[in-house]
């Protein structure tokens, strides 16, 4: 246990495994429960809250200094964040960007998002990656005593791990809808996104938790988008004529969101036509080919991560946001491993030998500085161009 004299504390986040770290509450003052992660970025924290990936999860930020650019309402990746709660080690910096609208605890509180400040956001990675990612509680307390604190350990314990969860379908769309927003286009105000009224390529995205950007990066690339839910039946799809199929990132348990989404990936599959897979849609992708998935110790979650490309030898540095991995010597035949990570040596990419399909594990949208990955979306431009 932490030391519980801190008079100044007046907020506790509790480990499953009894730890208990206190601070300060920040965002909406109530209670939070989801599986603790870290992310070592050490910008876009907006991005990353607002990622529907990060359903069912509090995120520990190993960067101590959030906040200092402040909020606006252009750095989201979805409409409505669905992050459980959020850990910081320092007290939430001053915004100092022009583009700022909201001081972030003011943002937390509008989107309903719990946290915790003033811990030892080290010491709680070193926990996490020693004895692996596990559940947590976060609540504002008027009294912090012994007994508050179990009963904040035992909501923790109780909570259901990610392992088996289906979160697929609590962050899809609900209809299908055109998407038309592109990349952003700067000027001496600042700029705004731009928008396509007619593209070349016609895709379908399967919205699993979409992060905007993926969205804006096909758009850019002269593509007119349906975004169709988790649940799209190969009829429901096929009937937009598709000349390309993208799968979008999502939260949650691949195992589980494969039960129903199988039969039509592997219709997809058979169609023919080019088909691109990203996170959550890599691994869906690999399990109706027939791979199997696991759950990491501790996931990744970064912008520094690098990626070996079998293919051609580079090393890229990417973003990544994953809790589970597909299995490497589970492949089939017919699919070939493209990308590996060089951190640990997991699989990070891989395509189907003499079919216009390929994934990746990583976020090729996210640009953590260099633009290594934006091949990617060429490459599927390439594929559909192929096919037409």
């Amino acid at each position: 246990m932490s030391n519980l004299a801190s008079v100044s504390k007046n907020a506790a986040l509790a480990l499953a495994d009894g730890t208990v770290f206190l601070g300060k509450s920040i965002g909406a003052q109530s209670l939070a429960i989801g599986e603790i992660c870290f992310n070592t970025s050490m910008t876009g924290y907006q991005e990353i809250m607002s990622d529907p990936s990060y359903a069912g999860q509090i995120i520990t930020f190993t960067f101590p200094h959030v906040g200092n650019v402040g909020t606006n309402n252009f750095d989201l990746e979805s409409k409505k964040p669905v992050a459980s709660g959020v850990i910081l080690n320092s007290k939430i910096t001053s915004p100092s960007s022009w583009r700022s609208t909201m001081y972030l605890d003011a943002w937390l509180k509008n989107n309903n998002i719990v946290g915790i400040t003033g811990l030892d956001t080290r010491r709680l990675t070193r926990h996490l990656r020693r004895y692996s990612a596990q559940n947590g509680a976060i609540r504002c307390m008027a009294d912090i005593e012994q007994k508050n604190l179990q009963i904040l350990i035992d909501k923790a314990k109780s909570w259901p791990t990610l392992d088996g969860m289906d979160l697929a379908k609590q962050v899809t769309c609900k209809e299908s809808y055109v998407w038309r927003e592109a990349e952003w286009n700067f000027n001496k105000q600042g700029g705004s996104y731009s928008s396509i009224s007619t593209g070349k390529y016609k895709v379908v995205a399967i919205d699993f938790g979409a992060k905007s950007n993926m969205l804006r990066l096909l758009a850019s690339h002269n593509c007119n988008i349906t975004v169709v839910p988790a649940t799209a039946s190969i009829e429901n799809i096929l009937q937009h004529n598709p000349d390309g199929i993208f799968l979008s990132n999502g939260p949650g348990d691949p195992a589980a969101t494969i039960k129903y989404t199988e039969p039509t990936i592997k219709a997809l599959i058979d169609y023919g036509k080019p088909i691109f897979g990203i996170c959550l849609g890599h691994q869906l992708l690999s399990l109706a080919l027939g791979a199997k998935t696991k759950k990491m110790p501790f996931g990744h979650r970064g912008a520094n991560h690098p990626v070996k490309d079998l293919e051609t030898g580079k090393v890229e540095i990417t973003s990544q946001n994953h809790g589970f991995e597909v299995m490497r010597d589970s492949l089939p035949d017919g699919v070939t491993a493209t990308h590996i990570s060089l951190f640990d040596g997991s699989l990070e990419g891989l395509k189907v030998v003499g079919k216009p399909i390929f994934s990746v594990q990583y976020h090729p949208e996210a640009s953590p500085g260099p633009q290594d990955s934006a091949y990617l979306f060429n490459r599927f431009i390439g594929l559909m161009d192929s096919d037409n």
